[in-house]
């Protein structure tokens, strides 16, 4: 099977596996979401989701998050993990958004990918999913794992892995793709015990570094040819984590 068949196939069958798959970082607003996102580094949505429920109450724009006393804002996310590092951050983010875009969130990648705690990931979060632009892929250790044991990468390196995935789905997909991929490796493809029996991809999957239990079958052990493209020139990956998405608490569903 070609390249282009084996990607239309998988992003097919993810489709019809997770129809309505989104982003599960609560949110209202793209300034919600981008904070959410930063927060999610290293830390499950779930948590991060709790943590917001006071805190979007608590500080309503940009210069609020600027203008707090920067111990304040790191006991308000400390059970985030890493807190000192994302206060400061969130803060020098949010100084900025408020200086130089009335404390709105630029929809332009160039530019979001400038401010502090703010990579490829998150931006590409809060393009697609606050603002429905398919700027690139989200690649968190979900999409980096499943693209690896698929075959659609060779590499480790989050920004190579998205140059890959890019040149090989269309650019259309690429919101849904990234949502429902992440998805799929918290349902079945999880890290330490996928799931491949009951696995929609199965059919597709070569199973590539996956260690098979004894009533699992074998994968394949070559690696199928990943189709190299031309993408624009990628920006380096920053520390922030995935975003998942369940839409804003206000209408349900984020924009996607």
């Amino acid at each position: 099977m070609s390249v282009d068949s084996r990607i239309q196939k998988i992003v097919t069958l993810l489709a019809t596996e997770y129809p309505d798959a989104s982003c599960s970082l609560d949110f209202r607003s793209p300034l919600e979401l981008l904070i959410a996102t930063i927060l999610s580094a290293q830390c499950t949505d779930e948590r991060v989701n709790q943590v917001t429920k006071s805190l979007f109450r608590k500080y309503r724009s940009a210069r609020d998050y600027a203008s707090s006393p920067l111990t304040e804002l790191e006991k308000d996310i400390q059970s985030t993990g890493f807190f000192r590092n994302k206060a400061k951050n969130i803060q020098a983010c949010c100084e900025r958004l408020d200086r130089e875009f009335g404390g709105r969130v630029p929809e332009d990648m160039a530019v979001l990918v400038t401010l502090p705690g703010v990579g490829r990931k998150t931006a590409n979060v809060v393009l697609g999913t606050a603002f429905g632009v398919p700027s690139g892929v989200v690649v968190d250790t979900h999409v980096a794992r499943i693209s690896q044991r698929l075959g659609l990468t060779h590499n480790d390196d989050p920004v190579k892995i998205e140059q890959d995935l890019m040149a090989i789905t269309p650019q259309s997909e690429w919101i849904d793709f990234s949502h429902r991929m992440i998805k799929h490796g918290r349902r079945y493809c999880q890290a330490k015990k996928p799931n491949c029996q009951a696995c929609p991809l199965g059919e597709v999957c070569p199973k590539l570094g996956v260690v098979m239990s004894p009533r699992q079958p074998p994968g394949k052990s070559a690696k199928p040819p990943v189709r190299q493209g031309r993408t624009r020139s990628e920006s380096s990956a920053s520390p922030d984590a995935p975003t998942r998405g369940k839409g804003s608490r206000g209408s349900g569903k984020g924009k996607r």
